[in-house]
């Protein structure tokens, strides 16, 4: 089997390896962080033949017994070669109670180089950097890029399959499938169901289930939108389904820290300062997204929007909802000193259209770049007033 690297996490690990920090893979369920870890192993197994490896698959059955901190210590001590660098591999650590006192002692004796994944973003961005206090370095794996989508699937950069990308999304094990809807479609609702039953509510025990998959699917039916928890509750109370505020809030904190879905706040240009009130919600994968709400003509603007956000996330951006007086932006990225304006636009098939979409673009008075994003290349305009114009295809192959 043709192995692809992932190379853009391979390149931002490679110079951490053996070196003193704990170096912690986090990212949705199923995104491929086993895979990583494997690719990093191999690499280390190239530079050093006789390296010695201690690892742990949580998810494995034949390491379920492997449940506590005691378990855990005791399975790598035995395992431990004194005088030689020990690499430790431990995939989805949050399976272990109390892994980051494990986890400290071992960092502390100086020879352990230790990786591990988890699919918990509380467990561990909160306790594990509380605890460890430094000593550990964070790499969240995302769902596949378009560009690494058509290595995956040995496509051309086109239109169709842009299209299949957007349908479909990135997740790694779709090469597996063919791209065939039906068995993509069983798959990813699979994917969905362990994200939401094992991943949130087993995790923090939550007995109504209903309300959290009528949740998820409000989200994907109000992907780009903006929402609060108040709104959602008021809605989701005419559907029946009446939940406090609080529990709306808590609800969205468990579905981000699973990684399936990401939040947007509102960014005041002019006054610089971040709103708490009203986000978007985003799908860290598109074909999750899909599975819930459905790949129709009607939604293919709030697909866009998404497949937008994820692109700039993958690439670092920090990613805002952007707010200028009246007029909104649907993004403003961010990476150190660079930043980037961008609205998304199904078709620029008006002169209406082109004077809301780059009108709103034309009212922020700074120097940074600024875009507007349509499905396809059009007619109309290239560039409008210095504001370039991008088909989302070009937009996903140059900008990084």
């Amino acid at each position: 089997m043709q192995v692809f690297k992932r190379e853009r996490y391979l390149a931002r690990i490679r110079p951490f390896m053996r070196k003193q920090l704990i170096k912690v893979l986090t990212g949705q369920r199923r995104v491929g962080k086993s895979y990583l870890l494997r690719q990093i192993r191999d690499e280390i197994l190239a530079e050093e033949p006789e390296a010695h490896f201690i690892e742990l698959d949580l998810e494995r059955f034949d390491f379920h017994h492997i449940r506590t901190a005691e378990a855990m210590y005791a399975f790598i001590a035995e395992r431990e070669q004194e005088g030689q660098m020990n690499y430790l591999f431990v995939d989805e650590i949050q399976e272990v109670e109390s892994f980051e006192r494990v986890l400290r002692h071992y960092h502390a004796q100086g020879n352990f180089d230790i990786y591990c994944t988890g699919s918990n973003a509380q467990l561990l961005s909160g306790e594990l950097a509380t605890y460890l206090s430094g000593r550990q370095i964070e790499l969240q794996v995302h769902p596949l890029s378009f560009e690494e989508f058509l290595q995956f699937h040995r496509l051309e950069a086109n239109q169709e399959s842009l299209n299949k990308y957007m349908q479909f999304g990135g997740m790694p094990y779709l090469i597996h499938l063919g791209l065939e809807r039906e068995v993509v479609h069983e798959y990813l609702q699979a994917v969905l169901s362990a994200i939401l039953f094992r991943d949130i509510a087993l995790r923090h025990e939550l007995r109504d289930l209903t309300f959290l998959q009528n949740l998820t699917s409000f989200l994907a039916d109000y992907t780009g939108s903006l929402v609060s928890a108040s709104s959602i509750s008021k809605y989701l109370k005419a559907q029946g389904l009446s939940k406090s505020i609080q529990t709306v809030v808590d609800y969205l904190t468990y579905l981000r820290q699973a990684f399936l879905v990401n939040e947007l706040r509102r960014y005041d240009i002019k006054g610089k300062r971040i709103f708490e009130t009203s986000s978007k919600f985003f799908f860290e994968d598109i074909g999750l997204r899909n599975v819930l709400s459905g790949f129709s003509a009607a939604d293919i603007h709030k697909v866009m929007e998404n497949v937008v956000y994820n692109h700039l996330r993958i690439h670092n951006y920090q990613v805002y909802v952007g707010k200028l007086r009246d007029a909104e932006i649907d993004f403003v990225a961010q990476k150190g000193d660079e930043r980037k304006y961008i609205q998304v636009a199904y078709r620029l098939d008006s002169e209406q259209t082109i004077r809301r979409e780059f009108g709103n673009l034309l009212a922020i008075k700074d120097n940074y770049p600024k875009m507007v994003i349509t499905l396809e290349e059009s007619p109309a305009t290239s560039s409008y007033q210095g504001i370039e114009h991008y088909a989302l295809l070009r937009f996903l192959k140059t900008i990084s």
